[in-house]
């Protein structure tokens, strides 16, 4: 079961509203609806969304193809969540649109890590 920081299990609501905007995020980057300039969306991949246990935030962690430039795709897309919310917000009906923050995805450089670490063991 995935964990929060509080160590409490995220709800299943929070896990539902997070995959929401998600594939939601997704489908914005991939057909460029936000025109986030200076940044082509459509290598952006979404990996998981987050959200606090009130609903009200949501921590996006983004990845670009090739994994290359990551800090500058998240100071992007952080500088303009704004534009990016907006366009959320018509795609997700829901009574508060949480707040949108993007972070880097590090998940698959640790797997790196540790798929070296086991291949140095054997």
């Amino acid at each position: 079961m995935i964990k929060q920081k509080s160590n409490s299990p995220f709800s299943q609501r929070q896990l539902r509203v997070g995959e929401l905007i998600k594939q939601s995020l997704g489908q914005i980057f991939i057909r460029d609806e936000a025109k986030v300039p200076s940044i082509d969306t459509k290598n952006i991949t979404v990996t998981e969304v987050r959200m606090s246990p009130d609903l009200k935030n949501a921590k996006a962690y983004v990845i670009p193809l090739g994994g290359k430039d990551t800090e500058k795709a998240v100071n992007i897309l952080t500088e303009f969540s704004s534009r990016i919310r907006k366009v959320l917000s018509k795609k997700i009906d829901m009574k508060f649109l949480p707040k949108v923050s993007f972070v880097s995805d590090t998940s698959f450089d640790y797997a790196e890590k540790i798929e070296k670490l086991i291949q140095k063991n054997k």
